[in-house]
């Protein structure tokens, strides 16, 4: 029987949220004060489960400490104190919304982590709001 590991992580960042296929007034419009021309920040929670079988002789899914160095090197190292608009290459393009954050960290982890183990990533921005992923269908 499967069972689920979750590590939780935490990372500050700023974003804009603006969409260059609407105007100026419907960016203002539409994300209100994150669109601001600078940029807002968040202190972010990252939760990254990961699922499978115990292994028999240690009783684990995965190491932590090794989950957690994995999570480090692949996304906080490339987000935590960076601008998701200017300074992340994988975020290249994409409005930094929770909902595009969340898909393209499930991309990065799931090519670092062993085949089939991603099972969801959950992103909050502030206590109230979260979006979480579990892959593509």
């Amino acid at each position: 029987m499967p069972v689920e590991l979750t590590r939780r992580l935490q990372f500050s960042a700023s974003h804009r949220l603006h969409s260059p296929h609407l105007s100026e007034e419907e960016n203002i419009r539409l994300y209100g004060i994150c669109h601001n021309k600078y940029g807002h920040g968040h202190n972010y929670e990252l939760e990254v489960t990961i699922q499978g079988e115990p292994d028999p002789k240690t009783g684990l899914v995965m190491n932590l400490s090794e989950l957690n160095s994995i999570v480090k090197k692949a996304l906080i190292s490339k987000v935590d104190h960076h601008h998701f608009n200017m300074d992340v290459d994988f975020m290249k393009d994409i409005i930094p919304s929770l909902e595009n954050m969340v898909v393209a960290f499930w991309k990065v982890l799931d090519a670092e982590l062993p085949k089939g183990m991603l099972k969801r990533i959950r992103i909050a921005e502030t206590e109230n709001n979260s979006v979480t992923y579990t892959g593509p269908e």
